[in-house]
C-alpha cells in the first residue's frame, strides 16, 4: 500500500499547498487572481474527469500498471510546473498532475477493503483519512516554509521527489488483487461523464471571472447537470455499467456520501481562505503563515489516527457528531477575527476546526463504504472520490465568490480590513456546512443499533 499512500499524500497535499503561494505566483506570472484560481480548479477538473473511470480501468488493467501510469504522469506534471517559464506551462503541468490523484485515491480506498481483515478496516481507513485530511491541512504550512526558504518551484520539485519514492515502493511491493475482466466500454457513458463532470467544474471555475449569473457559467452548469442526469440514467439501465450507481440504493452509503461531501467542503473552503487571511488580513509573512497553521495540521494528524480506532470501538455516530460540532465552533469563532486579532486566537480557532474535521471524516467514509456489498466496493470508492473532487472545486469557487463579495461590500479604504470582511463571508459558508453536517449525522445509527 505504501506506493499508493505516498501518491495519495502528495495528491491531497498539492490541493492546498499552492493556496499559500497563490499571491506570489500571481506576482511572478503577472496574472489576475481570478485566473490564478485555475491552478486549483484546473487541477480538480482533470481529477473529476479521470475519477469516474477508475473503477472501469481496474477491470481492464492491473493495479500495478495503473499505479505506474498515474505516478509517472504526476511526476511529469510536477516537473513541468516546477520548470515553468509562463503561466500556460505552469497550468498545463498542474492539470497533468491531476491524472495522479484521479486514479490513486480510488485505488487506495478500494485496496484497503481487499487487503485488510474486516476487524481492522476501521483502523486502515483511519490511516487513509490521515492521508486525505492531514495532507491538505499541513499543505499550507510546508509550502510556506519551502517558499520562505527557497521558492515556489521547490513545491513541485518536492512533489516529484516523494512520488519517485512512491514509484519505487509500487515497483517492489504492489500487488493486483482484482480479476481483469475487460468489460464492454460504453462510448455514450464515457462522453456524458466527461461533459457532465467537466461542465460542472468549468462552470464553477468561471464564476470568479464572470459571476454566477453570467451566460457562460449558467450554460456550462446546465450542460454539466443535463449530461450527468443522462449518464446516471444510462448507468442504472446497463447490465455492466462503467460506474455502478446502484450503490446509492443503500441508505448507509447515501448518508456516508453526504457526510463526506460536507466535511470535505469544510476542509477545502477553510484551507483556501485561512492562508490568505493570515497573509493579507493580519499581514504576516508567508513563512510565518506556515508556522501559524502548523499546530492545526499536527492535531489533524493525531485525530485522524484516533478517529479510525474510535470507529472500531464505538461506531460512527458519536465521533461524527463531535467532529461537526467542533468544526462549527472553530468556524464560528473565526467570524470574530480582525486585522488586529492576536495570533494565538487564530491558532486556537484553527486547531478546533482541524480537530473536528478528521473526527467526522474517517468514520463517515468507513461507515458509508462498509454498508456496501463486496461487489460494489470499488464503485463506492470511485463514487466517493469523484464527488469529493467535484464538490471540492465547487466549494473553492463558492469561497472565492463570497470572499470577493465581502471585500466589495467593505466601505473603507484599508485593503486588509476589506480582505478580512471577505474572509468572514467565506467562513460563513464553512460554518453552514458544519451545521448541516451535524444535522445529517443525527440520523446515523449508534454501535448498538447496527
Amino acid at each position: 500500500m505504501m506506493g499508493l499512500y505516498l501518491g495519495a499524500f502528495v495528491g491531497m497535499f498539492g490541493e492546498t499547498a499552492l493556496n499559500i503561494a497563490l499571491p506570489e505566483l500571481t506576482n511572478a506570472f503577472h496574472v489576475e487572481t481570478a485566473f490564478m484560481q485555475w491552478m486549483v480548479v484546473g487541477h480538480m477538473l482533470v481529477i473529476g474527469l479521470v475519477l469516474p473511470f477508475a473503477s472501469l480501468l481496474l477491470k481492464w488493467f492491473s493495479v500495478r500498471k495503473l499505479a505506474f501510469f498515474s505516478l509517472g504522469a504526476f511526476i511529469i506534471g510536477s516537473l513541468m510546473s516546477g520548470f515553468a517559464t509562463s503561466f500556460p506551462m505552469l497550468l498545463l503541468g498542474r492539470m497533468v498532475q491531476g491524472f495522479g490523484p484521479g486514479l490513486i485515491l480510488p485505488m487506495m480506498f478500494a485496496l484497503v477493503l481487499e487487503v485488510f481483515p474486516k476487524e481492522r478496516i476501521g483502523s486502515a481507513m483511519g490511516l487513509c483519512a490521515l492521508i486525505v485530511m492531514f495532507a491538505p491541512a499541513i499543505g499550507p504550512t510546508l509550502a510556506g516554509f519551502i517558499v520562505g526558504a527557497l521558492s515556489w518551484r521547490w513545491i513541485f520539485f518536492l512533489f516529484a521527489a516523494i512520488l519517485g519514492i512512491a514509484l519505487l515502493f509500487a515497483a517492489k511491493f504492489m500487488i493486483s488483487p482484482y480479476e481483469i475482466t475487460k468489460p464492454h466500454i460504453d462510448l455514450l457513458s464515457c462522453v456524458t461523464s466527461a461533459i457532465g463532470f467537466g461542465g460542472l467544474v468549468i462552470g464553477v471555475g468561471l464564476t470568479s471571472l464572470y459571476g454566477w449569473a453570467s451566460l457562460p457559467v449558467i450554460l456550462s452548469l446546465l450542460i454539466g447537470v443535463v449530461s450527468i442526469v443522462i449518464y446516471g440514467r444510462r448507468q442504472l439501465s446497463m447490465e455492466r455499467p462503467i460506474l455502478d450507481l446502484r450503490a446509492f440504493k443503500i441508505a448507509g452509503f447515501r448518508t456516508g456520501t453526504i457526510l463526506v461531501m460536507l466535511v470535505f467542503g469544510i476542509t477545502m473552503s477553510s484551507m483556501y481562505l485561512m492562508p490568505q487571511y493570515i497573509q493579507r488580513g493580519i499581514m504576516l509573512p508567508i513563512a510565518m503563515a506556515g508556522v501559524v497553521l502548523l499546530p492545526g495540521g499536527l492535531m489533524n494528524a493525531v485525530c485522524s489516527l484516533i478517529s479510525g480506532k474510535l470507529y472500531d470501538k464505538i461506531g460512527a455516530k458519536i465521533p461524527v457528531l463531535t467532529g461537526f460540532a467542533l468544526a462549527a465552533v472553530g468556524a464560528f469563532l473565526l467570524l470574530f477575527t480582525s486585522t488586529g486579532t492576536p495570533v494565538w486566537y487564530v491558532i486556537l480557532c484553527h486547531v478546533i476546526l482541524l480537530v473536528g474535521v478528521p473526527l467526522a471524516m474517517s468514520p463517515s467514509q468507513t461507515n458509508g463504504l462498509a454498508a456496501l456489498p463486496p461487489e460494489l466496493s470499488t464503485d463506492g470508492s470511485t463514487i466517493l472520490n469523484t464527488m469529493q473532487q467535484v464538490w471540492g472545486a465547487i466549494c473553492t469557487a463558492v469561497a472565492t465568490s463570497l470572499l470577493g463579495i465581502g471585500q466589495n461590500a467593505y466601505q473603507g479604504a484599508d485593503p486588509a480590513e476589506a480582505f478580512t470582511n471577505g474572509f468572514h463571508y467565506g467562513l460563513g459558508f464553512t460554518l453552514l456546512l458544519a451545521v448541516l453536517g451535524f444535522a445529517v449525522a443525527l440520523t446515523l445509527k449508534g454501535k448498538r443499533e447496527q
